[in-house]
């Protein structure tokens, strides 16, 4: 109960990826604190593994000269989320998926799959009418994890070689 109840204080409204942003900042914040991450319920070594990817690609952006943007960032800055979420976007936008409001359910939109919300996800009651997920997973029903919500228009500037406007909006 304690771990729900802590897992739950760091959902953020836009999705799965967003909540564990907010993890990984809140946890540089306390300068990478193990006890912290022991008060809250985390995998140190999961954090560290984190916070080690997090450093290679800042590296790889440098060697490039790709500026990386590494400020401080608000915890309500919406176009820094904005951006998060577009970029994830970009990386799975095949796997976006419609919410069907009569049932509650999401339907997958190019193959039209009937799947659910993963109940450890932070869009569990939140239910946005579209998602990207990252993967799928079936146990009692197929389930979609790891999940942030996206506006439908981003699918066609980020991959209109694979979306059309009817594929949408079903004009």
């Amino acid at each position: 109960m304690h771990a729900d109840n802590a897992r739950r204080n760091f959902f953020r409204p836009g999705g799965d990826h967003l909540t564990l942003l907010t993890v990984f900042e809140q946890w540089k914040e306390t300068e990478f604190s193990s006890a912290w991450c022991q008060e809250n319920f985390i995998q140190v070594r999961s954090m560290k593994r984190a916070r080690d990817i997090k450093d290679q690609l800042v590296e790889l952006c440098k060697r490039v000269e790709i500026d990386y943007g590494d400020t401080e960032l608000s915890i309500v800055d919406d176009d820094y989320y904005t951006n998060v979420r577009k970029a994830i976007t970009s990386g799975f936008f095949y796997h976006t998926a419609k919410l069907q409001e009569k049932t509650g359910t999401y339907r997958t939109l190019k193959n039209q799959h009937t799947v659910h919300v993963h109940p450890s996800s932070s869009l569990f009651d939140a239910l946005p009418k579209w998602v990207i997920y990252n993967e799928l997973v079936f146990t009692t029903k197929e389930f979609m994890r790891e999940l942030i919500e996206i506006k439908p228009e981003w699918l066609l500037e980020i991959a209109p070689h694979y979306y059309k406007h009817a594929d949408i909006f079903g004009e």
